[in-house]
């Protein structure tokens, strides 16, 4: 009977400390993918800001540098552009991400789908606001030059 009742305290015990290193392994995986998404993320705000590629070529080069879940994010995202603009691609591809983060994770990534809408809209007026400021000061010296004369 002592043996039947240390075998199942051994059993147990063994289960409860499996249980916990697959529960810790989540949360690592998790701060993982975080970290991933976050360098992802840099990674397409430098290349927005200095390159000027278009959105799908840059999540292209995204998938291929990152790590298997993140890298089916920016895929499926870039493949999903196809058919529906930017911001509605990236909500579905992180609707349909399975991956080890949670719901509010998600939720927070989703939100940056609003900064897609509107990165495309500064990403196009920067060049001109620069020729802007370049022509009125161009033609403030011009004119500064007739008055002088």
């Amino acid at each position: 009977m002592q043996i039947i009742k240390y075998g199942m305290l051994f059993f147990i015990f063994i289960s409860s400390v499996l249980i916990g290193k697959y529960k810790s392994k989540q949360y690592s995986y998790r701060l993982k993918e975080l970290e991933e998404i976050k360098n992802a993320l840099n990674i397409f705000k430098t290349k927005i800001k200095f390159t000027y590629n278009p959105i799908p070529e840059i999540f292209n080069e995204i998938s291929k540098t990152t790590n298997t879940n993140i890298s089916k994010l920016f895929r499926e995202s870039k493949e999903k552009m196809k058919n529906s603009t930017a911001s509605i691609a990236w909500e579905e591809a992180v609707d349909e991400m399975e991956s080890n983060l949670k719901k509010e994770d998600k939720q927070a990534i989703k939100t940056l789908s609003k900064q897609l809408r509107n990165n495309r809209h500064r990403r196009t007026n920067k060049p001109n606001r620069i020729n802007r400021k370049f022509f009125r000061k161009a033609n403030n010296t011009s004119i500064r030059r007739k008055k002088q004369k």
